[in-house]
């Protein structure tokens, strides 16, 4: 998700767990919690795009890490804390549930995370966008509500629960319409007669109304869109995976990393004699199914001493045009 969500859990969570002996510190070290493990993203400034990309959402994102480091940054709070009442064991518990919450939500998220490093196998649910005011506005309004109270008034803990529940209800109703969205395109691509061998879901941008669909199939990756408000029949667009554009470089150890990273969900185009890895599952930059511009899209360069793997300029977008095609495209089709 992103920082201000995580930062908004963390606190929730640090007042749920140790908001009652500290009051708001409990809410300030729960949003340090949660903001720790995306520090992964400084792996970029130390090695290659593609290793950072792996490393992102992996070891810090794990439950491994909360277990290991959980009780050191407890120590390092209970020394900064000594003459307050909450103790190491106090403190480790609030940053061991900060840092494992956060991941779980990221996991949600279509990025996915590797909960269980070091096997690699990222766990991604997909059902709620990496930005999704509906589920961060209300929960941001109970936690600041939440602090308005001293530590030892009873409402102050009624509240924070309260918006616990109601982030918490939020997903679970998400997880029920991925459900309905799913038997939405399964059942349109046998209308349709379209053989696959695997199906992706996830909303689109800002909201749980607009879901998108990636199909694979043996040599397409169908590309879908389903509003609940739609009244016309979906339409799956396919994309030629063109793998067979990459050749040799089907065996270089950078764009075999690559391919792992996007898990397979990739197509390969050749554009002015230049040649692109397209990662199909971050959806698209325009709302043209067609002509599709993916989100991330890497130039491959073929060099003496290997490739070297660029991510491709996204541009500078209409941000207003392209809110205001959502919207449209939310309303239905």
């Amino acid at each position: 998700m992103d920082s201000l969500t995580q930062v908004v859990l963390g606190t929730a969570v640090g007042e749920a767990t140790l908001g009652k002996k500290v009051g708001n510190k409990a809410v300030l070290y729960g949003a340090i919690a949660g903001t720790i493990p995306d520090l992964d993203v400084v792996a970029v400034h130390f090695t290659d795009n593609v290793t950072a990309l792996e490393i992102h959402r992996g070891f810090s994102h794990s439950f491994l890490f909360a277990i290991l480091f959980a009780p050191v940054f407890g120590w390092l709070i209970s020394k900064i804390e000594r003459r307050g009442p909450a103790t190491w064991k106090d403190w480790s518990r609030l940053m061991f549930f900060g840092l494992v919450t956060h991941s779980l939500l990221d996991a949600m998220t279509t990025w996915g995370t590797k909960l269980f490093w070091p096997w690699k196998l990222p766990v991604a649910i997909q059902n709620i966008f990496v930005i999704d005011p509906l589920y961060t506005i209300p929960f941001l309004v109970f936690v600041v509500w939440t602090m308005f109270y001293k530590r030892d008034n009873p409402k102050r803990r009624k509240i924070n629960r309260l918006g616990l529940m109601v982030s918490c209800g939020y997903l679970c109703i998400t997880l029920v319409l991925k459900a309905a969205v799913y038997f939405q395109f399964t059942g349109a691509l046998a209308d349709q007669g379209i053989e696959y061998s695997a199906i992706k879901t996830k909303p689109g941008p800002l909201n749980v109304i607009l879901w998108h669909a990636n199909v694979m199939a043996e040599d397409e990756i169908y590309l879908g869109e389903y509003s609940f408000f739609d009244t016309q029949p979906i339409a799956l667009h396919p994309v030629p995976k063109n793998h067979h554009l990459l050749g040799d470089l089907h065996q270089d150890p950078t764009v075999r990393q690559l391919i792992r990273i996007t898990e397979g969900w990739y197509t390969v185009q050749k554009d002015e004699g230049r040649l692109f890895l397209n990662d199909l599952r971050f959806g698209l930059l325009n709302n043209d199914p067609i002509n599709p511009r993916f989100s991330f899209s890497y130039e491959l360069v073929q060099t003496g001493e290997g490739t070297i793997v660029t991510e491709n300029d996204k541009g500078r977008e209409d941000i207003g045009k392209l809110l205001r095609e959502l919207w449209f495209r939310i309303k239905g089709n």
